[in-house]
């Protein structure tokens, strides 16, 4: 298979040519107005495939130059498809008359909607032209379907993507994210077609796929994709679909939705002309974790008529998180190659992919996804339980047993602990009661509901320090949050090596938040050893260092 890629060295096109450029039996054809940039992005490119810069214009004669390359399929991640003028479909059209297969990367909603006027004369030639085959709408379709089975019907739909800092955005799509800013977005609201302005309404959510360390509470808005129209289609039923986008640092993202409200107001007539100084700050001003995200939420309606609500979450480490807009093309290719293309005509990409692909080609990544659901966090699941969600059944028989109680319970064990030796870290110690310092000291442990939280009441010897555990909410939700006094420590659930690791993510002093860098630190889990319940605590500051170290066992009376 020849595949043309126009844009094939840009941000997008350069990431599909990555993800297919070891299979042997394709030809990769990287095009784009500058050969020597093509050239040298060949020369970047894994061994494998065969691949070739060509110079290649959109803007001149699309048809005659597809005639003289011959490729078996062409895919344009050039963009901004927003911005393609009089003759948006140039490309699709030359395509269908030359016979040759067609994909692309649209981000646009009246782009990738307006493709069906080209399905008849795609069946005739016998190709495929599929529009928006990336993550909107591509993967979000998928991850409906999936959440939805057993629903009789699907009444809201609610998704956001959030990307790495670091993730390096390209100026096309800073150009068409600028071009709609501000402006009219056509949606589904209280069950019919309405509207509203893109970037100028904002929700915050977490990222947590269960068991794994979460994303920060991400600002999300609202942004124009073709799930606001394609996606109404295939649930007709919808009273509200809304999906966002959430760029950090969010100060530059709070910055972007003033702007766009300047818009809004017509203040400015469009932000199409910051695109540039847009491009430069976001891809130099960026702090935080090289982590990004993922999540789609639906309420629906089951067979006896109860309200179900689920949401999928994914999470992606590092660099492979930028990779996950060009997979679906690639999922495609690989099907093609083993004899299973998609049907003839011209369509959104929706129905072409299951979650299943999707998930086959996380796995070789680190990608990871899953699963929550409200009914998991109902009043008969306990608190770890609720946090948890699915990954509750991975933790061992032993913690599942330490944190599956009832109403209350007491256990009993020894511990050894260590203090710190500064003058700062014992008095730290001492404000918090916290154990002294000796070998094999019995300990106990009782815990009690209050409301809806833990009391746990620690007893080393004859000191008893204590803390409040409940569910976060808010920019805490998701998390374990575990009150001492004063503080208040928001805690990441994380099951790891048969471990379950409890990882600051957030705290704050009588209410008000203080800076996670500043957070006490120091690695705190639970595992089991000669088949008991282990603890190992650990509690240190960077200006402080070792305040606390207690690790030992329990059993339940």
């Amino acid at each position: 298979m020849n595949i043309l890629i126009l844009g094939g060295y840009g941000i997008f096109g350069g990431r599909l040519a990555f993800l297919l450029a070891e299979e042997a039996s394709l030809t990769l054809l990287i095009a784009g107005r500058s050969l020597g940039r093509a050239s040298q992005f060949c020369d970047t490119l894994p061994p494998g495939a065969q691949k070739r810069a060509l110079l290649f214009d959109r803007n001149a004669d699309v048809e005659q130059q597809l005639r003289t390359i011959e490729p078996d399929l062409v895919v344009d991640a050039t963009g901004p498809f927003q911005s393609y003028g009089e003759a948006p479909y140039r490309v699709v059209e030359a395509c269908i008359a030359c016979g040759i297969h067609y994909m692309d990367l649209a981000d646009g909603s009246d782009f990738v909607t307006g493709i069906h006027q080209f399905n008849a004369a795609a069946k005739a030639r016998g190709i495929h032209v599929l529009a928006g085959v990336s993550s909107f709408p591509v993967l979000t379709a998928a991850v409906v379907r999936r959440l939805s089975r057993g629903m009789a019907s699907v009444r809201t739909i609610t998704g956001g993507i959030a990307p790495s800092p670091y993730a390096g955005v390209g100026l096309n799509v800073i150009r068409a994210i600028a071009s709609y800013a501000g402006k009219r977005v056509v949606l589904i609201r209280d069950g019919r077609q309405s509207h509203s302005y893109a970037l100028t309404e904002t929700m915050r959510y977490t990222i947590c796929p269960p068991g794994r360390l979460p994303l920060h509470n991400i600002r999300f808005s609202l942004v124009d994709v073709p799930d606001l129209q394609v996606l109404p289609h295939s649930w007709p039923d919808l009273d509200a679909i809304w999906m966002g986008a959430g760029p950090v640092p969010e100060i530059l993202h709070r910055m972007l939705n003033g702007l766009a409200w300047l818009v809004r107001r017509r203040l400015l007539p469009s932000l199409s002309p910051f695109a540039r100084p847009f491009h430069f700050a976001i891809n130099v001003l960026r702090w935080g974790e090289h982590r990004g995200g993922m999540f789609v939420s639906v309420r629906g309606v089951g067979d006896n008529g109860e309200t179900l609500e689920r949401s999928w979450h994914l999470l992606a480490e590092g660099d492979h998180g930028p990779l996950i807009p060009s997979m679906a093309i690639e999922a495609i290719v690989r099907r093609s190659l083993a004899g299973t293309p998609p049907a003839p005509g011209a369509r959104p990409a929706t129905h072409e992919l299951e979650l299943e692909d999707y998930e086959n080609i996380f796995r070789q990544r680190t990608i990871y996804s899953g699963q929550r659901e409200a009914s998991q966090a109902s009043s008969d699941a306990t608190l770890y339980q609720r946090i948890l969600g699915e990954a509750w059944s991975s933790l061992p028989e032993p913690l599942q047993t330490m944190h599956g109680w009832v109403g209350g319970m007491t256990a009993s064990g020894l511990a050894k602990v260590e203090r710190g030796d500064g003058l700062l870290a014992r008095i730290v110690a001492r404000l918090f009661r916290f154990p002294l310092a000796g070998q094999d000291i019995p300990v106990r442990v009782a815990f009690q509901m209050q409301g809806k939280h833990e009391h746990w009441q620690r007893t080393f010897g004859d000191k008893s320090f204590s803390s409040l555990q409940g569910a976060g909410c808010g920019r805490a939700d998701k998390l374990l949050v575990e009150r001492f006094g004063p503080f208040l420590f928001g805690l990441a659930l994380v099951i790891a090596d048969q471990r379950l690791h409890l990882i600051v993510r957030q705290w704050r002093f009588l209410g008000i938040p203080l800076p996670v860098a500043l957070a006490p630190g120091g690695q705190t889990y639970e595992y089991v050893s000669n088949s008991r319940f282990c603890f190992h605590v650990e509690i240190n500051h960077r200006l402080i260092g070792l305040i606390v170290r207690y690790q030992g066992w329990l059993s339940p009376a």
